[in-house]
């Protein structure tokens, strides 16, 4: 048994096929909805399809100028209050008049905190996953460095690094035990160590 569509295309379709069929078809004499009623509907609907592609449009276009509008306004303010900030030496009260502060001193940018809690929850043949939790404290980190040596060696030797606080360490060296550990970075400088975690790979 067929099905009434649901999209507005194949409704149309199946309206016109109804139109067509009804029109001078012995089989079907008398219909509730003759299709002469049929086809001013489907027109009517076409219109309002119509119109409604227009009214998108035009919300679209009176989009475009209110956003092009705000634009404007905004430059213009802003040379305004660049303006009175040099006029009165970025003096906050007197900004206060315009409704503005001045501009705030730059937070200076600190070295990332330690990492935390570095762990090693999966591993494989030659391979090692870590994660560890980013510091609460310092700067935010912009990556992460990853660190391995053995236990007996003084040099760490970078393996890899991050931008989120995990990573798969593929091609590590098999047989041998290895300490890894997670030192966070950004411009102001690099934190303290994470702990470390030792495997056997």
């Amino acid at each position: 048994m067929a099905r009434f569509p649901k999209r507005e295309a194949n409704i149309r379709t199946l309206a016109q096929s109804m139109i067509t069929g009804l029109d001078g078809n012995a089989d079907f004499p008398d219909p509730p909805v003759p299709s002469g009623d049929l086809q001013e509907l489907l027109n009517h609907l076409i219109a309002l399809e119509d119109a409604q592609v227009a009214a998108q449009a035009a919300a679209q276009q009176a989009t475009e100028a209110k956003q092009a509008g705000l634009e404007t306004l905004t430059t213009a303010m802003k040379k305004d209050l660049r303006y009175a900030e040099d006029a009165v030496n970025d003096n906050a009260a007197k900004l206060a008049a315009l409704g503005w502060s001045g501009r705030a001193d730059p937070t200076p940018l600190q070295i990332p905190g330690q990492p935390r809690s570095l762990e090693a929850p999966k591993e494989g043949p030659g391979w090692l996953f870590l994660e560890w939790n980013k510091s609460p404290d310092g700067g935010k980190a912009a990556f992460y460095r990853v660190e391995r040596r053995e236990p007996s060696a003084e040099k760490w030797i970078m393996v890899g690094t991050a931008l989120e606080t995990e990573i798969t360490l593929n091609n590590q060296e098999r047989g041998k035990e290895w300490e890894y550990r997670v030192i966070a970075l950004n411009k102001a400088g690099e934190s303290e160590a994470s702990n470390t975690v030792t495997a056997v790979l």
